[in-house]
């Protein structure tokens, strides 16, 4: 099978650069905006036919690229560390692995949450009715991905998508469009329809004009809260749906009883790993007071002895930052926190000659919600560390942000730690541990406040591929329904009478009431209306 992409006009090319090296890697042929009237065509049709295929029959396509993608592993992880800037073993573990198990989830699992489902009756006034709940594909769906987790983001709404019967037009982010051209291989490895997955390559707004000129049925989108807030401006004169899964600000809450080794370990991982890049990656840390300076201490350690540089023998913990304009981002940030009182109390070493988008692990203390270090999305390897007085200071601070996506509480006391968890204002907040739940399907991602609306993985992002359509019908066959023409006296007496039944003050109320009501609606229901 040719994969659609490759059918589309080449009317340029989007060069790929190595953000670790600043050399060329790639390139890959632009989208021919005028050419979109034709592949919404030809994705529609495709869609229509991929609707009518059982749960089954997607599965054994969604199959094949779960093989695929484990079966070239090394490659693939290859791609996005030269793509993105990240190590290959941070591409392999936080991008290949999560995106196997997402095909092998929602493969096996989308028919539990997705089939039709019977719905209960509600009361006894609709005896006569049965009801059955259907999730219905959108249709097009358009997914727009960030750079920083270029492969597992896209990859894990594809799937979504596809098993619940959509066709996918996928837009990946110019800085990392190797990646985009990888999953476009992956595609094409499970042999789907022709026309049901689309590349699109191109500048941003083009494509998402183009999306919402051709009627696209409803778009996910990871990035930016500005280019968000632009994104819903733009759908807003079509009413076209939108689930967006922007900033982070993540808190990280270590109370006096952590396990200190424990707690500079995950700290390290969530706050570093992809050099910082990651909207649900530790961005500030509040430590007990009673034990601060150890905390402080021991990072102190751990962060000079981390390595940063160009992975080529697997000796180094921390790649580069994915884009120049994210690097001066984080440098005026951390500059600006300097001027203001902050320190920065230990950084990570180079390990090789590194001319491309580096940034080093950096540890800061002295810090305050006055700078923006703490109050604002940095995205980079910066952990700045606060401490606190009493756990309600804790979470008066973690909840003293407008992003709300991830969160962490560490504490040997879980119960303790499950009673902060419900209080702090977040979409996830996870117990002696930070950075993980986006590899597990079964568990919803997404956040509250400025981080966004709507859900992707799990069965809320299986719905969120859907559109809800109840079916109802009689169980018995009527003429008429109680409440239908004619009116009388009799109707008006029979309603208040089917009221009394289903709601009686007492035993003479229900028996009475369900006398009188059964009389007049087998009268109503089963006899002609003269005229």
């Amino acid at each position: 099978m040719v994969v659609a992409a490759k059918s589309i006009q080449e009317v340029s090319e989007s060069i790929a650069i190595n953000p670790a090296t600043l050399k060329e890697i790639g390139r890959v042929p632009n989208t021919d905006m005028a050419l979109m009237p034709t592949i919404f065509q030809k994705a529609r049709e495709a869609q229509k036919s991929w609707a009518t295929k059982s749960f089954g029959e997607r599965k054994k396509y969604i199959l094949r690229m779960r093989d695929y993608i484990t079966e070239n592993a090394e490659d693939i992880s290859s791609i996005v560390s030269k793509s993105n800037g990240k190590s290959r073993i941070d591409a392999l573990v936080t991008e290949v692995i999560p995106c196997s198990l997402a095909a092998d989830w929602y493969a096996k699992n989308a028919v539990k949450y997705l089939k039709p489902k019977k719905l209960p009756g509600s009361s006894l006034l609709f005896f006569n009715k049965k009801n059955m709940l259907l999730r219905m594909p959108m249709g097009v769906v358009g997914i727009i991905s960030p750079w920083n987790y270029p492969l597992s983001i896209p990859f894990g709404e594809i799937v979504m998508g596809l098993m619940a019967g959509n066709a996918i037009l996928l837009k990946v982010a110019a800085a990392t469009i190797m990646v985009g051209d990888a999953i476009n291989k992956i595609v094409a490895a499970a042999e789907l329809p022709d026309g049901l997955f689309y590349h699109v390559v191109g500048s941003g707004s083009a494509v998402s004009k183009s999306f919402f000129e051709n009627g696209i049925n409803k778009i996910f989108f990871t990035g930016s809260v500005a280019t968000g807030k632009t994104l819903m401006a733009s759908a807003a004169p079509y009413l076209t749906p939108l689930s967006l899964e922007l900033g982070g600000k993540d808190p990280m809450i270590v109370l006096a009883d952590a396990d200190l080794e424990r707690a500079t370990n995950g700290a390290c991982w969530a706050g570093y790993q992809n050099a910082g890049q990651t909207c649900a990656g530790i961005e500030r840390v509040y430590v007990h007071e009673s034990i601060y300076d150890t905390f402080v201490e021991i990072m102190i350690q751990k962060t000079k002895k981390l390595r940063h540089g160009v992975d080529r023998d697997f000796e180094i913990d921390m790649g580069s930052m994915t884009t120049k304009d994210q690097l001066q981002t984080v440098m005026k940030q951390v500059d600006a926190a300097l001027d203001s009182g902050a320190k920065i109390v230990a950084q990570s070493s180079p390990t090789n000659n590194a001319n491309g988008y580096f940034y080093p692990a950096t540890l800061m203390t002295n810090v305050n919600h006055s700078m923006k270090i703490m109050t604002e999305e940095t995205f980079g390897p910066v952990l700045p560390v606060m401490k606190f007085k009493d756990v309600e200071e804790a979470i008066r601070l973690a909840n003293d942000s407008n992003y709300a996506l991830t969160s962490s509480v560490w504490t040997k006391d879980i119960k303790l730690g499950k009673k902060i968890a419900t209080r702090i204002e977040a979409g996830v907040t996870t117990i002696n541990d930070h950075l993980y739940t986006h590899g597990q399907s079964e568990t919803p991602w997404g956040g509250w406040k400025a981080t966004g609306i709507g859900r992707t993985h799990s069965a809320i992002g299986l719905d969120e591929m859907t559109q809800p359509k109840v079916i109802s019908w009689d169980l018995i066959h009527s003429k008429r329904n109680l409440w239908w023409y004619p009116f009388s006296k009799d109707t008006y007496n029979a309603l208040l009478d089917t009221l009394r039944f289903v709601f009686p003050k007492s035993i003479g109320d229900f028996v009475s009431g369900g006398l009188k009501m059964t009389k007049y609606m087998v009268k109503k229901m089963f006899s002609s209306w003269k005229v």
